[in-house]
């Protein structure tokens, strides 16, 4: 009997402090979530209830309690009163996490819009846009918007109750492919170098082999970091960065090497996050602020377009860019019609060519080249797509196709929590077999 005594006394020796820490990231992601969802999305939902922090894997965080303060657009969530954590809106910034007050939102001038796209119905895509928010299975889909724009119209959009055309939603990792395009801007104002090395401070002393990393083996998620992409696990490095942490760029630049850069391709969102803070100290601290606005988001007319920055002031580049169907539609027009001026020359092709390192030619730079098999990537359907298209994919079925031989630009924005729930590619055949060729 005093063995088990003791072993219970070590067990929970070990396990409390883990448990505090995994609390600690419990309360963080519920916090940021409701406070997107409440502030940035503009979403009427219960704050214990909301799918987002309440259904299938999520339904533990019923036991994390949320206090909102509408009047300070914040959420605070705690687990049994410990670990408090907060989310706080700012205008034009979004919810950041934060462990004390948040210095203002810039001034922002008014969002550029663009003209509207053109409409030109398509009667056979209704069918097929109507089933996309079915519920035919046990897993459910719980898609809530859908953009599919040809030949540079809207030929079919679609929303679920409760969702507008004007309902800014995350792309979560979709995300990744904007900033991309971002660091494309830089290049093409000659402020970055695919070449350039010695690219942070932290990585120029003495002897450091990441100061061999280069900016397209960042771009190419070849950079030979250790970093664990694993959010089952609510102390990887992925979501330790995004919800246990106020710096993520930093975070994800304090990883040594795994590998010899541009040797082994391993997909990770510190990667971007690393991105977004070398653009930060390449512009300075009174550009980087309006950055997105002023490269991306306001020639393209996305003018509901939020990227949220960490409680450090860096975007956070990887996971947290709101925005409506359309503009993610409108940034999708922007690699179907080659960059369209706004990239440098090339950039959308450099994009979507095959990155040597990655598995079965599946990942360009920063776009997925073939869908994965838990969106349907492995079926008969997908063999159906055109060879040339590429995809912004993120967490629970985030989906931004572009097929330029089709003219095509596809948007799905859902919240599967079980991503086997949504199949992209049968989606996509269906809408091809739907348009003319």
């Amino acid at each position: 009997m005093i063995y088990l005594l003791v072993a219970a006394a070590l067990a929970a020796a070990w396990g409390f402090p883990r448990l505090r820490r995994v609390a600690s990231v419990g309360c963080s992601y519920k916090a940021k979530a409701l406070a997107s969802a409440l502030f940035v999305s503009g979403l009427e939902t219960d704050p214990e209830r909301a799918p987002e922090i309440a259904d299938e894997a999520y339904r533990l965080m019923r036991l994390f309690r949320a206090r909102v303060d509408r009047d300070k657009k914040s959420v605070t969530v705690s687990f049994l009163g410990l670990q408090p954590r907060t989310a706080a809106y700012r205008p034009g910034l979004g919810a950041t996490l934060t462990p004390g007050p948040l210095p203002p939102a810039p001034p922002w001038p008014a969002p550029a819009r663009a003209a509207a796209l053109p409409v030109r119905e398509v009667p056979a895509l209704r069918p097929i846009l109507g089933a996309a928010f079915g519920e035919p299975g046990p897993r459910r889909r719980r898609t809530r918007a859908v953009v599919v724009v040809h030949d540079g119209a809207v030929v079919g959009e679609a929303y679920a109750p409760g969702f507008i055309a004007e309902t800014p939603l995350n792309g979560w990792s979709m995300t990744k492919s904007v900033m991309g395009a971002l660091i494309g801007t830089l290049v093409g104002e000659g402020k970055l170098a695919l070449t350039d090395k010695s690219l942070l401070a932290e990585w120029r002393g003495p002897g450091d082999p990441r100061a061999q990393i280069a900016l397209e083996d960042l771009l190419r998620m070849r950079s030979g970091l250790r970093f664990s992409e694993v959010y089952a696990d609510p102390l990887s490095d992925v979501t330790r960065m995004l919800f246990d942490g106020h710096d993520a760029g930093g975070f994800a630049a304090s990883r040594p090497l795994e590998a010899p850069p541009g040797t082994l391709w391993k997909y990770s969102s510190g990667t971007t996050n690393i991105l977004s803070l070398i653009a930060r100290r390449a512009l300075g601290e009174k550009e980087y602020p309006l950055w997105p606005r002023r490269a991306l988001f306001d020639p393209l007319g996305m003018a509901n377009a939020v990227l949220e920055p960490d409680a450090s002031g860096t975007f956070v580049g990887s996971s947290f860019l709101f925005a409506t169907a359309r503009d993610w539609a409108r940034f999708g027009l922007l690699y179907a019609n080659g960059g369209d001026g706004v990239l440098p020359k090339g950039w959308a092709a450099f994009g979507a060519s095959p990155t040597p390192q990655a598995p079965d030619g599946r990942y360009g730079a920063h776009w997925w080249l073939k869908l994965s098999p838990e969106l349907g990537g492995a079926t008969p359907a997908a063999a159906r797509i055109p060879g040339d298209a590429f995809h912004a994919l993120g967490h629970e079925g985030q989906c931004l196709t572009v097929i330029p031989s089709r003219k095509l630009v596809v948007v799905r924005l859902g919240l599967s929590i079980d991503i086997k729930a949504w199949d992209h590619a049968a989606f996509l055949a269906d809408i091809l077999d739907a348009l003319p060729a």
